[in-house]
């Protein structure tokens, strides 16, 4: 007997604490997502017409709680920009605040349930060429959505990533009211610096020494508080006022930084909108999730695969803290999570440090927060943006064709003109036309020789309903008299109706003077033919 090596199952909880052994990337690459994640935390926020601090609440538990609680390696959570709609909406539509967070609560107990009930196994089903293309598009809209602030025009929220936009105008409109009515000249020099360092610090690097793991987001934006501070003495026209600049909350003390964490008003349980809003910040967040992770999974350098099962525990997890202390909804975000990945980071203890460092910034040092300008965070998240878009991502799709092609394409034209999710929704559609187009391809081959006395029909794949008309149809142009060789041994299962076709042309064959040859043993594929008069069986 073949000895073989028995390896243990993982556990629900194994695998939740974080690896120590990469802290030399971690550390760096936790410090970038948590400079990403401070604008974007902040912008989600106001698009949703929230706290400004319930964002800064949900990118703290998505870091810390989540990143604990996930098997993600380099997925980083937090409020998401395609919730920003469904959250305003539903802010609106409930008596409190209050009341919304408690149905972050429910959605969250109700993502726990999907995860119990293996519903993470939807994430399999997603076309590649959609997860691409809402990458592609989550990098375009990112410098879209960037360039505004990064000259000076901060009217959207960093947060927001809507075609149409929160100040009456659309993405498209804001790139060119920016540069002809509200250009400073201020944030145009930190932003072409910045931009320009990153670039330039990616290629040259140093690769030993004490700069080798020195983030270049954390020089840009260092370099820009002094840069803005330098301005005010020497060129006071450039210096950038206040908003122009992060904008954290700051409380008096710590009793201060505690009030502003808030309880759900649990005496709206009955509140059947609360209900509904949970149910669909449920379904939503999962789905948001999913992707994301799958699509961080494609990004990650050792390409580990993430048990979706268990992130929306992870997520479920997440968004019942968050809504029990007055957070916004939380979904693993690919913004943040790429940023993650192109810094190096390497297992979910960046992700665990980055949400530590937004809660010490904002409890410690709000005040130096709120000194770094808008147009430097623009500069590393335009630049995150191009790493996500990069041309050979185009290229590559192209010379696989069509099929993978156009639904990349429609998908990011989809997410770029509407908004993530609906986007999203538009790019599977196509995505899955396309996969059922290829399996409407002939499934089944028909050729006789020149006299017509013996005749092959070949099934090229598996069988299944769909294929019904296509098998009749070949068996229909079987000529009296033939002998028939029946080939079913490119398939690994061939269904009842199919099944049912052959069982009745091989009863029929005998009356046609038609002789019938099966090859193939399609008891191990379905179930077992007939035994019908003249018909010879044939193992290959």
């Amino acid at each position: 007997m073949t000895a073989a090596v028995q390896q243990a199952k993982p556990g629900f909880f194994s695998g939740l604490l974080p690896p120590l052994g990469g802290l030399k990337q971690d550390l760096p690459a936790s410090i970038v997502v948590a400079l990403v994640a401070l604008p974007l935390c902040l912008g989600v926020a106001l698009a949703s017409g929230a706290p400004l601090f319930s964002g800064l609440i949900a990118g703290i538990v998505g870091g810390i709680v989540i990143g604990f609680m996930s098997k993600s390696p380099l997925s980083v959570s937090g409020p998401a920009a395609g919730l920003t709609v469904i959250v305003f909406d539903a802010i609106q539509s409930l008596p409190s605040f209050q009341a919304f967070t408690l149905a972050v609560v429910l959605a969250g107990a109700m993502q726990m349930l999907f995860s119990l009930s293996r519903s993470g196994v939807l994430a399999e089903f997603v076309p590649s060429s959609v997860i691409t293309g809402m990458l592609a598009a989550i990098g375009l809209i990112l410098i879209l959505k960037q360039i505004p602030h990064a000259v000076g025009y901060d009217g959207d929220p960093s947060g927001e990533f809507a075609f149409s936009q929160t100040d009456g105008m659309n993405t498209l409109s804001a790139l060119w009211f920016s540069f002809t009515d509200k250009l400073t000249m201020g944030a145009v020099v930190i932003s072409v610096i910045s931009i320009a360092f990153l670039f330039w610090w990616d290629a040259n690097r140093p690769k030993d020494g004490p700069f080798k793991l020195l983030p270049g987001p954390l020089v840009v934006v260092a370099g820009a508080v002094g840069l803005n501070a330098l301005f005010g003495t020497i060129a006071p026209g450039l210096q950038l006022q206040r908003e122009h600049l992060v904008e954290v909350p700051i409380a008096e003390g710590i009793s201060g930084f505690v009030s502003l964490f808030s309880l759900p008003d649990f005496g709206q349980v009955g509140n059947a909108t609360v209900w509904t809003v949970a149910i669909t910040l449920a379904i939503v967040a999962s789905l948001e999730s999913l992707l994301s992770v799958t699509a961080v999974d494609e990004l990650d350098p050792q390409r580990r695969t993430t048990d979706k099962n268990h992130e929306l525990f992870a997520q479920g997890t997440g968004n019942l803290v968050s809504g029990l202390i007055g957070g916004l909804p939380v979904t693993s975000v690919i913004v943040r999570s790429s940023a993650n990945v192109d810094s190096g980071a390497t297992s979910k203890l960046s992700t665990i440090l980055h949400g530590s460092w937004l809660l010490l910034s904002v409890l410690l040092i709000p005040a130096i927060l709120n000194l770094i300008p808008l147009a430097a965070l623009a500069a590393v998240l335009i630049q995150t943006g191009y790493k996500l878009t990069k041309p050979a991502l185009f290229l590559k799709r192209w010379k696989q064709g069509y099929t993978q092609f156009v639904p990349f394409v429609a998908t990011i034209a989809a997410i770029l003109f509407t908004d993530l999710l609906v986007g999203i929704v538009i790019g599977l559609a196509i995505g899955f036309v396309f996969v059922v187009a290829r399996n409407f391809r002939p499934a089944v081959s028909f050729v006789c020789d020149g006299d017509g006395q013996s005749c092959m029909i070949r099934a090229r794949r598996n069988l299944y309903f769909i294929h019904k008309y296509e098998l009749q149809k070949a068996l229909n142009q079987v000529p009296t008299g033939a002998d028939l060789l029946i080939d079913l041994s490119s398939t690994s299962y061939v269904d009842l109706d199919n099944i049912d076709i052959i069982n009745a042309f091989v009863r029929g064959a005998p009356f046609r003077d038609i002789k019938v040859s099966v090859r193939g043993d399609i008891a191990e594929k379905s179930a077992p033919l007939v035994n019908a008069p003249r018909r010879e069986l044939v193992h290959l």
